[in-house]
């Protein structure tokens, strides 16, 4: 493979950041199918019992994804920087300290989540109706954690060599795998809910097997060698720190989503879990766009970064954040012109719809300023600033979103819980990309490009 092909030093920067969004994009979109196609396919099945329950699961499926993010949104951007300053062998040891860590947090992971998933989904706002539902997905795709991680969290280290395409192919792969398999698991194999967990199961562990045998094979730039798997004290907090804003993203996603989930039981019953089922599903799908974008451009932010290129740094900043709010604007606009059009790809129900079209209007009447966190985050993210990732990840969720989603329902009902949505999205957005502005962006503008070395960032 040409060095130009992956040297983010050369060439126009949205050009590059391009060459990597679009496929990263698509791959993100692709990778939401894992999900929302289970919620398709079990939201056709009668009532909407089946899809509740299933929708029960998605705190416990953000928090394993948590874990894969940790290893691998921490460690992508250190070897994005390492290799910006020329340094291959500690680029490969970093991969590898990622990779052993994923194993050990999958197993780890499994374990306990099969220990506790009963008390976890009663807490999680599992009712006696919907438990069934909510246990036989759950115990099923339990056994593919370590897939989920290998694949999630392995797969940010070929971006970040500029290998886009093979990227997006690591989970275009699964999600044809499970696409094909979901109707034939469900409805042929007449398994419902379990077919929809094993289908994802085998598609994830398609997933898995694709990027190991790249990232070992001579096309990599990278190459994922035993060697570099033995685990380093200083190494293991570098990728832990920068990897912390990941993983407390899903974390606090889960958060917000237990307190949804509990809230809306208590005010509005299984029907309008079931709503937040379906929102949560339309928003995965309208953030992997504003994500791709920023994602796409960390590895070239980093590089350029790494090698002491400010102007072209600043270069990249401008493009990503412009490109995420472009994106966000464009999903805000069909949030609030075709919502009914959007809840019946899931479900016609009549009272689902009746209580879906207001619930989504709230939810994502502030969409854009939300963005502006998603573009101004991965910026802190691709230069190592991992302090400043954190906080900016628990704000909006756990010190806005939570209280305020326990807080409004006592005046507002059912109402509450999606307008705590749209304030954290307001106030979260705007003090990441003002506090961007001013301790990155325009400090950077007054320091001259230089090619020797460059500092590290905690």
């Amino acid at each position: 493979m040409a060095q130009q092909e992956y040297d983010f030093s050369q060439g126009s920067i949205a050009k590059n950041i391009m060459s990597l969004a679009v496929p990263m994009t698509a791959a993100q979109l692709i990778n939401v199918l894992y999900s929302v196609v289970d919620r398709m396919y079990l939201g056709r099945l009668p009532g909407h019992l089946a899809l509740t329950g299933l929708g029960l699961t998605i705190p416990i499926v953000s928090i394993i994804m948590g874990f894969a993010n940790l290893c691998g949104t921490g460690g992508a951007p250190l070897c994005s920087i390492c290799r910006g300053r020329g340094d291959r062998e500690e680029a490969e040891r970093v991969m590898g300290n990622a990779f052993t860590l994923l194993l050990i947090f999958g197993g780890a992971v499994t374990t306990l989540f099969l220990i506790f998933k009963r008390p976890v989904l009663y807490l999680f706002g599992a009712s006696d109706a919907t438990y069934p539902y909510a246990d036989a997905y759950m115990t099923v795709y339990l056994l593919g954690t370590v897939f989920v991680m290998i694949g999630l969290g392995m797969n940010p280290f070929i971006n970040a060599q500029g290998f886009g395409r093979v990227g997006m192919m690591t989970v275009g792969l699964g999600a044809v795998v499970n696409i094909v398999l979901d109707p034939i698991f469900i409805f042929w194999l007449d398994l419902g809910v379990q077919g929809a967990a094993w289908a994802t199961v085998i598609a994830q562990g398609c997933s898995a097997v694709w990027v190991l045998v790249f990232l070992t094979g001579r096309r990599a730039a990278l190459r994922l060698r035993p060697q570099c798997m033995a685990l380093k004290a200083a190494r293991v907090r570098r990728i832990v720190s920068l990897g912390l804003s990941g993983f407390f993203m899903n974390l606090t996603n889960s958060l917000v989503q237990v307190v949804c989930n509990a809230t809306l039981q208590v005010y509005g019953g299984d029907l309008y879990v079931g709503v937040m089922t379906i929102i949560n599903s339309l928003r995965e799908v309208f953030m992997m766009p504003v994500h791709g974008l920023s994602n796409g451009a960390q590895p070239v932010t980093g590089y350029n970064y790494g090698a002491g290129l400010y102007s072209r740094v600043r270069q990249s900043i401008r493009f990503s954040v412009a490109g995420t709010v472009g994106c966000a604007a464009l999903f805000w606009a069909a949030a609030m012109v075709f919502p009914g059009a959007l809840i019946r790809i899931f479900n016609g129900d009549a009272e689902v719809l009746a209580a879906g079209v207001p619930a989504l209007r709230i939810y994502f009447c502030l969409f854009i300023p939300m963005s502006l966190q998603m573009a101004g985050q991965g910026v802190f993210v691709s230069l190592g600033r991992s302090r400043q990732a954190i906080f900016f990840s628990l704000l909006r969720k756990a010190v806005i979103n939570a209280p305020l989603t326990v807080l409004l329902p006592v005046w507002l009902g059912t109402d509450g819980v999606f307008v705590a949505e749209a304030v954290s999205q307001l106030v979260g957005g705007l003090a990441c990309i003002i506090t961007m502005y001013w301790t990155v962006y325009r400090p950077f503008g007054r320091l001259p490009d230089r090619v020797e070395g460059c500092r590290e960032d905690s």
